[in-house]
């Protein structure tokens, strides 16, 4: 199950956080977030061919003992991040909850009042992440 979903700007700035379990420690997901990071700047930096397009999944980013938390980033290198309580989701349905992320990202941020790098406060995208996030079938 999804229990975190996460939108990171170009300067590693949030744009969306969002919890789906119930949770007294919120900070905890932001800092696993947040480390998260450091481990999709390796990737990219592993990944850097001339001439290959590069895969926007990143897979597993890192481990923890209750949760697996993985990445995908654009050309524009927004940064998503779910965080899962599962051991081994399938790569094939989190590449699918990555890539419709994507598509509603892109869908709230043409809006032209969307002021790019600031948080998304949009109630259609938090509306949209949580059906995403609902409509997500574990293995």
């Amino acid at each position: 199950m999804i229990v975190c979903a996460a939108v990171v700007g170009q300067q590693n700035n949030p744009l969306f956080i969002r919890l789906f379990t119930p949770s007294d420690d919120e900070v905890k997901f932001h800092y696993m977030v947040h480390a998260s990071l450091d481990a999709v700047e390796e990737k990219m930096l592993l990944r850097r061919n001339p001439g290959e397009v590069p895969e926007l999944y990143l897979g597993l980013l890192y481990p923890t003992e209750e949760y697996r938390v993985y990445g995908y980033i654009t050309n524009t290198h927004i940064k998503f991040v779910l965080v899962l309580d599962e051991v081994s989701p399938r790569d094939d349905a989190l590449q699918k909850v990555f890539k419709l992320l994507h598509n509603l990202f892109v869908d709230v941020t043409s809006n032209p009042l969307y002021t790019h790098g600031l948080p998304i406060t949009s109630k259609a995208f938090a509306e949209g992440v949580a059906a995403i996030v609902r409509s997500y079938a574990p293995a």
